[in-house]
């Protein structure tokens, strides 16, 4: 019989999970016919506080757990809310379409566009899921070790794990 191995750094987790907000909708799910999430532990790869709740369960185990916005995406940041002149826009835009801007560092942010009107349009920069608690439905589905080239891809990507 082989041992059952529980998740702790550098082990690689599938998990079926649904997300909840506080009223009950349903925000993002793995259950829709999709593969389970997959995810190298302890690299910083999904929230903190979901990282955290699953430190040490097995294959097979369930939980359902509330993340707070703070372990989550964050509090919700006004400054990350911006106001630009329409002029700035070369294209249409509407309340609900995302748009992504290039900082000049050459990365790209992505910005849900709150109101537009003919001076200006107000962008947030929160991730849309910034300042809420987030109620999950976990089912761990695997567990294994990561290989060698898993860990060196990570560690390229995030940098050292700590």
């Amino acid at each position: 019989m082989s041992e059952t191995l529980k998740i702790t750094g550098d082990r690689v987790v599938s998990m079926h999970y649904t997300l909840k907000d506080d009223s009950g909708e349903v925000l993002d799910s793995s259950e829709r016919g999709e593969e389970p999430l997959q995810y190298l532990h302890g690299h910083g790869q999904i929230i903190p506080g979901l990282e955290k709740a699953l430190d040490g369960m097995s294959e097979g185990d369930k939980v359902e757990l509330t993340v707070s916005a703070e372990d989550g995406y964050g509090d919700h940041d006004p400054e990350r809310v911006m106001r630009v002149p329409r002029s700035k826009f070369e294209f249409a835009v509407d309340p609900g379409e995302v748009v992504e801007a290039q900082h000049a560092s050459g990365q790209s942010h992505n910005f849900l566009v709150v109101e537009v009107n003919d001076k200006e349009i107000v962008l947030d920069g929160n991730h849309p899921l910034a300042g809420k608690t987030l109620n999950f439905s976990v089912e761990v589905a695997a567990v294994r070790d990561a290989t060698e080239k898993e860990l060196k891809h990570a560690a390229k990507e995030n940098g050292p794990a700590h």
